[in-house]
C-alpha cells in the first residue's frame, strides 16, 4: 500500500491517537514535520490555532498532507511512528559555525531542542531579558500557566524564528552552556532508563477504578485537584491573597520554600484526597516523556508495599531487584545514579501506612551496605542517601511529625476537587452527556452530595452508584456512611445480578460482611493493609466472599518476585474503615462497653501501631475480651474515620437496618453508649472555655477532636442529639482556623450550630471552605453576627451566593 493510501485509510485511527488527551503527541508530530519540510509556517500556523478542538486541527492536518503527495505522506508516516514508539535519535547540540545557519539550525533540529530546552525553560528567558532579545511582555504571553514547559519551548522557538540570527546565537551559545553542566547519561544509562520508563509507562497508563472491575486510561480521566502551599509557607502579599495554588509541575517548582537545603516534597492529603493517582499521573508523564526530563531516572516506591520487605537490603538492592532491573553494566548505570542525583526522584506513596517511626537517629549513609528498609527510606528522607536527588512523599497530615519536617523542603496540601473539578470529573467518566448531564443536576440538587463529591474517593462513588442515587425511591444522600451502604447495595447487587436484593442489604449477606469486617478490623489493630492468603482463610474468607470485589489483588509494583504476590488489599482504607466499622457495630464478640474508648480517645492516649515493628496478625482479637487494648493500636485517623461509619451505621435509619439483620439487645445498649458519649464530648470542650476577661468578649478556639465530634453527631442526623449537645454552648465567638474544615466539615458544623439559640461569631480564616463549603454552611450562618473567612480559595459565585443569603439574616453585622 502506498503512502498516501495508508495516510487515507487509517485517517479515523490518527484522529483518534492524536486528539486523545494532551496536545503533547500532536505538537511533537507538527515539530517533525516542521523540521522536514514536510509543512510551511503558514501551514503550522493554520494547524496550531490555540483554543480549536484539537480534533479539528488533526483533520485540517491530515487533509493538507493528502493533498502533498506520496513524499510527504511517508515523511508523515515516518514521524507518527517515532512519536508512537518513543523513540528519538541520541543528539548533541552542535550548533553550526557558521552564525548565518542558526536559524535554520533551530528549525531543522527542533523536536530534540525542544526536548533539551523545557527544562531549563526559566533560565533561557532570563538569559535573554537580559541581553534585550526579548521583552518582558513577550515572556509573560509565553510563560502563562496553561503551556506546559515543551509548549513554552516550542512558542519560545516561534518568537526566535521571527527575531532573527542574532537572537538564534545568543539563544544557542547560551543552551551549550547550560548543557555542559549537566552529565550525560551513560549508553547503558539509556538503555536502562528506556526499560523504566516502559515499565512505569504500562503501570501507570491505567487508572484501576477502586473496585478492580475495569481499567480506564488515566489520560482521558485524570482530573486536576486543588493544590496549595502550606500556609505556613511565607509568601508575598499577592500569592497569600490567592490562596498559594498550584499546578502539577508547580510542585517542583522554586517557589514556597520552607527549606532550600532540604531535598523531600511532601504532599498531604486526607484519605480519598487523591494522593496516589497524582503520584501515577506524575510517574506516567515523566514515562511518556512529557513531563518532568529533567529527572533522568524516577524510582516510585508504595510504602504499604515496602513494609513487606523484611530481609536487609541495601540502597542498590532497593533500586533495582524492587523497581526495575538493569540488564547490563548494573555498577556502572549505579555509579551514575549516585554521582548526579540532582537527576534522579524517588517516590513514596503512603507513608502514614508505613509501620515504623520516623528518626534521625541512626545515621546510615552506604548505598551498597544492607540495612532495614526503614533505616534507607529514613536516610533517603533526611539526605544522608542520594543527597540532592528529590523525595516526594505522600501522606495524611496526621502520620508526619516535627522531626520529619526538619527535612522538608516543600509542603503541598492536596484539596480535592473544585465545584468545576467534580464537573470534569463526571464528563470523563460518563462520555455521554445526557448520563453526565442528570449526574450534574443530581449532585448540585442535593447540597450534601454536593459537599461529599469535593473529595475524589466519594465523587467516584457517586459516579459509580448514580443509577441507584437516581432511583426515585432511594433516600437522599445526607452522611459519608449513607454513600458507603449505598456502595455495599451497589457491589452486593453486581455480585448477583439475576437476584433480587432485599431492602435490608444486610441480612442476607450477613456472614459475609462479618468475615471481611473482622479482616478488615483485625488489620488496623495490627497495622495492617495487605493480607496474605493464609491470613485470608484464617479469618474465613471464602470465594463467595472474595467474589463481592471488596477485597482485591493487590498490583505488585516490583519487576522481580522478591513479594509474593498472593497479597489481598481493601479497595480503599476508607473501606477497610468501613467494614471495621460494621463490625463492631453488627457483631456480639465486640462489647457495648468498648465503644466508650472509641469515642472518647484524645490525641496523648491513643497508642500508635508505628512502634519501628509490625504487630503480628491475630485472628480473634475481639475473642479474647480486650476490645480496648485492641482499638488503641489503630492509628488515630484510621480510629476517627471508623468511628465516623459508626456513628453513621447508629442513624435512625441504618439503625432499623441493623436490628432487623441482627436482633440484638447489644445494639442499643450500643446505640445508648455513642448518644452518651459524643453529648458528653461536647460538653466537655465547652467546660474548658476559661471564663472572659472583665470587658471581653469569651470566645473559644475549636481543637481537631471538636470537630470530629462534630462529624459524628453529622453522621448520626440525630436532631435530638445535636440540640442537646449545644445546649450548654455559652461563648460569643468560635474560632476554627487552620482546622483543615472543608465542605464536608461545613455540613457537619451546619447540621449542629444551627441549633445555637445565641448569635456568635464564627472565624474560619485559613480553611479549605470554598464555594461548595460556603454552599453547606448556609444553614446555620443565620446564628452569626460576623463572619470570618480568609484565605479559603472562595470565588466571586461563593461570595454572591452568600450575601444574596445575608440580607435576610438578622443579627448579620461583618463580613471578612
Amino acid at each position: 500500500m502506498c503512502a498516501l493510501q495508508s495516510v487515507s485509510t487509517q485517517r479515523d485511527n490518527f484522529v483518534s491517537t492524536l486528539a486523545r488527551g494532551s496536545a503533547e503527541k500532536y505538537e511533537r508530530l507538527l515539530d517533525f514535520l516542521i523540521s522536514w519540510d514536510v509543512i510551511n509556517w503558514e501551514e503550522y500556523e493554520h494547524v496550531n490555532i490555540l483554543g480549536q478542538p484539537l480534533s479539528k486541527l488533526v483533520r485540517e492536518l491530515l487533509d493538507i498532507i493528502t493533498c502533498k503527495g506520496e513524499k510527504d505522506c511517508k515523511l508523515f508516516l515516518d514521524a507518527f511512528h517515532k512519536i508512537e514508539d518513543g523513540s528519538l535519535d541520541e543528539f548533541n547540540l552542535n550548533a553550526p559555525k557558521d552564525f548565518s545557519q542558526f536559524s535554520l539550525y533551530l528549525k531543522s533540529e527542533r523536536p530534540q531542542i525542544v526536548r533539551i530546552i523545557h527544562k531549563h525553560i526559566d533560565n533561557i528567558f532570563h538569559h535573554l531579558l537580559e541581553h534585550d532579545y526579548v521583552t518582558k511582555y513577550e515572556v509573560d504571553t509565553i510563560q502563562l500557566p496553561i503551556f506546559s514547559p515543551a509548549q513554552k519551548a516550542r512558542r519560545l522557538l516561534d518568537l526566535l524564528r521571527i527575531k532573527g540570527n542574532d537572537s538564534a546565537v545568543c539563544f544557542l551559545q547560551f543552551l551549550q552552556h547550560l548543557e555542559q553542566g549537566a552529565a550525560q547519561v551513560p549508553r547503558a544509562g539509556v538503555r536502562y532508563q528506556k526499560k523504566l520508563k516502559s515499565t512505569i509507562s504500562a503501570q501507570s497508563q491505567f487508572l484501576s477504578t477502586y473496585d478492580g472491575t475495569a481499567n480506564i486510561c488515566l489520560e482521558d480521566v485524570y482530573t486536576d485537584s486543588i493544590l496549595e502551599l502550606s500556609k505556613s509557607t511565607k509568601m508575598s502579599d499577592t500569592i497569600q491573597g490567592s490562596q498559594n495554588l498550584l499546578g502539577l509541575l508547580d510542585i517542583f517548582s522554586a517557589e514556597g520554600l520552607l527549606n532550600k537545603n532540604a531535598d523531600t516534597v511532601l504532599i498531604l492529603g486526607d484519605a480519598g484526597s487523591g494522593k496516589s493517582t497524582l503520584l501515577q499521573q506524575i510517574h506516567h508523564l515523566w514515562a511518556e516523556g512529557n513531563e518532568f526530563q529533567n529527572f533522568c531516572f524516577v524510582f516510585p516506591f508504595s510504602c504499604r508495599r515496602l513494609c513487606c520487605v523484611a530481609k536487609p537490603v541495601s540502597l542498590k538492592a532497593l533500586l533495582f531487584e524492587y523497581c526495575c532491573w538493569p540488564d547490563e553494566l548494573q555498577e556502572e548505570i549505579f555509579q551514575f545514579i549516585l554521582t548526579n542525583p540532582n537527576q534522579v526522584l524517588f517516590t513514596f506513596d503512603g507513608f502514614d501506612e508505613f509501620k515504623f517511626t520516623f528518626s534521625d537517629d541512626n545515621k546510615y549513609c552506604s548505598p551498597t551496605d544492607s540495612t532495614s528498609i526503614a533505616s534507607i527510606v529514613f536516610n533517603l528522607l533526611q539526605g544522608n542517601l542520594m543527597k540532592d536527588s528529590i523525595k516526594v512523599l505522600t501522606s495524611r497530615p496526621e502520620a508526619i511529625t516535627a522531626v520529619l519536617r526538619k527535612y522538608v523542603q516543600k509542603e503541598v496540601h492536596l484539596k480535592g476537587f473544585s465545584e468545576e473539578g467534580i464537573e470534569v470529573f463526571m464528563k470523563k467518566h460518563h462520555t455521554k452527556p445526557d448520563i453526565s448531564t442528570k449526574i450534574i443536576n443530581m449532585v448540585k440538587a442535593n447540597s450534601s452530595l454536593h459537599g461529599l463529591c469535593h473529595i475524589p474517593v466519594f465523587c467516584w462513588l457517586v459516579s459509580k452508584c448514580h443509577e441507584e442515587l437516581m432511583m426515585s425511591s432511594c433516600r437522599p444522600m445526607q452522611t459519608i456512611t449513607d454513600m458507603y451502604v449505598l456502595a455495599l447495595l451497589h457491589f452486593l447487587q453486581h455480585a448477583s445480578p439475576t437476584e433480587k436484593l432485599p431492602e435490608n442489604v444486610l441480612e442476607k449477606n450477613i456472614n459475609s460482611i462479618s468475615h471481611l469486617g473482622k479482616l478488615a478490623l483485625n488489620g488496623l489493630c495490627c497495622g495492617l493493609y495487605l493480607f496474605s492468603h493464609e491470613q485470608i482463610v484464617e479469618s474465613q474468607i471464602n470465594e463467595q466472599d472474595l467474589s463481592l470485589g471488596f477485597l482485591v489483588p493487590s498490583k505488585n509494583l516490583y519487576t522481580e518476585s522478591t513479594l509474593s504476590p498472593e497479597k489481598y488489599e481493601f479497595l480503599h482504607i476508607t473501606f477497610q474503615c468501613f467494614f471495621a466499622a460494621l463490625y463492631i457495630a453488627t457483631d456480639d464478640d465486640v462489647v457495648a462497653s468498648s465503644l466508650n474508648y472509641l469515642f472518647n480517645w484524645s490525641r496523648n492516649s491513643s497508642s500508635n501501631t508505628a512502634t519501628g515493628k509490625c504487630f503480628l496478625f491475630c485472628a480473634h482479637p475481639f475473642l479474647q475480651n480486650n476490645n480496648k487494648e485492641c482499638l488503641k493500636k489503630i492509628e488515630t485517623q484510621n480510629l476517627q474515620i471508623m468511628a465516623s461509619f459508626v456513628a453513621g451505621l447508629f442513624s435512625e435509619r441504618l439503625y432499623n437496618m441493623l436490628v432487623k439483620s441482627r436482633q440484638s439487645q447489644n445494639l442499643s445498649r450500643k446505640l445508648k453508649i455513642i448518644e452518651k458519649c459524643l453529648s458528653k464530648g461536647i460538653r466537655k470542650h465547652f467546660k474548658s472555655i476559661p471564663p472572659a476577661v472583665q470587658g471581653e468578649i469569651k470566645s473559644m478556639h475549636a481543637m481537631p477532636e471538636f470537630i470530629w465530634l462534630i462529624k459524628c453527631i453529622n453522621e448520626m442526623q440525630n436532631m435530638h442529639l445535636s440540640k442537646k449537645a449545644v445546649r450548654g454552648f455559652d461563648v460569643d465567638h468560635l474560632k476554627l482556623t487552620y482546622c483543615r474544615i472543608g465542605p464536608t466539615e461545613c455540613s457537619a458544623l451546619a447540621y449542629v450550630l444551627k441549633h445555637i439559640k445565641k448569635p456568635i461569631g464564627l472565624q474560619l480564616d485559613h480553611n479549605s471552605v470554598g464555594d461548595i463549603g460556603i454552599e453547606q454552611l448556609i444553614p446555620c450562618l443565620h446564628i452569626c453576627k460576623a463572619l470570618y473567612l480568609r484565605n479559603n480559595s472562595i470565588t466571586d459565585k461563593g461570595i454572591c451566593k452568600l450575601l444574596d443569603q445575608a440580607l435576610h439574616w438578622q443579627n448579620f453585622q461583618k463580613i471578612a
